[in-house]
């Protein structure tokens, strides 16, 4: 009798699986492919607006099964993914974290970070010793044929620029132009992408070196710098915090290409559960406040952030 029902199941099991199979197989070859431009980011976005559920099979079943999904990661570029050990307890921290947890969170599962060298995390997720790895990836033909690579994250919008000069309120409109920051100082951290750009695009200007992103801010409203040169996220956020300060109409000419998240090659069906949350962060410009946040603490513990 237990033969037989062991039968009768194995059957109804087969049966349902080539119910599905067609649902999932489409699924799995649209979300392989998402890294290979930014565009494919909508369209993980549109599939997930509309509900549709991936089978939890492979990693994404053992994760699920576990109850824990394994990070590894390179944490020494901040503000990405950095050590805080300001409360006597090493505590790993960055934007790259912040992302790591919200995947986590998502899939209902314990986020444990596993911390290694940059070259050690790509061989961890290679050979099956991490689950995933977020630590600051750029995109690469590379990687994408040794890789599966879910949707860009922290990429530019289109909307809005990447680096630009954060004034004081009422003066953003007289700065539009680089012949308009002729003979104004302009402040900017040293040996930082912020530097570069002002002394490439804005010649006329004169540069103020910053200690950190905060006292720069402080010149900006006490009038003793013209501008600040920021990252468009930053600036956002303390133009939405402080009345008195706002982006000039002019902005850098500088486009981000976003990051990547690298997973084992044949992991379809996580990628497109991480994609879906992907769609959310996205959408919502989550990583951006994530990222101004943890170059703040970055900056705060005296740890060199990279622009």
């Amino acid at each position: 009798m237990k033969r037989f029902m062991t039968i009768l199941l194995a059957g109804l099991t087969a049966a349902s699986l080539l119910a599905s199979c067609g649902g999932s197989s489409s699924s799995s070859s649209s979300s392989s492919e998402a890294a290979s431009d930014s565009s494919a980011a909508g369209a993980s976005a549109e599939a997930s607006s509309e509900g549709e559920s991936t089978e939890a099979t492979g990693r994404l079943a053992e994760i699920k099964s576990k109850g824990v999904i394994v990070l590894a990661t390179s944490p020494d570029f901040a503000p990405n993914e950095f050590e805080d050990i300001s409360s006597g307890e090493s505590k790993y921290v960055g934007c790259d974290i912040d992302l790591a947890q919200y995947i986590a969170d998502y899939l209902g599962v314990d986020l444990e970070i596993q911390a290694m060298d940059f070259q050690a995390c790509q061989a961890a997720v290679a050979t099956g010793k991490a689950d995933f790895s977020i630590s600051g990836y750029a995109y690469s033909e590379e990687r994408a044929e040794n890789y599966e690579i879910p949707d860009l994250y922290n990429q530019q919008r289109s909307d809005e620029p990447g680096q630009v000069v954060l004034v004081h309120a009422g003066d953003e409109s007289t700065y539009n132009s680089p012949e308009a920051f002729e003979g104004k100082t302009i402040g900017a951290q040293n040996g930082s992408l912020q530097y570069t750009l002002t002394e490439e695009q804005l010649p006329g200007a004169t540069i103020k070196l910053v200690s950190t992103l905060g006292d720069g801010v402080l010149m900006v409203q006490n009038q003793k710098i013209d501008g600040l040169a920021c990252s468009g996220d930053q600036a956002r956020l303390y133009a939405e915090k402080n009345s008195d300060l706002a982006i000039a109409d002019w902005y850098f000419d500088y486009t981000s290409q976003g990051n990547i998240i690298l997973c084992k090659k044949g992991e379809t069906s996580l990628v497109a559960e991480i994609n879906k949350a992907l769609a959310e962060v996205n959408e919502q410009d989550l990583y951006s406040g994530w990222k101004a946040e943890a170059t703040e603490l970055a900056r705060s513990l005296g740890i060199e952030v990279n622009e």
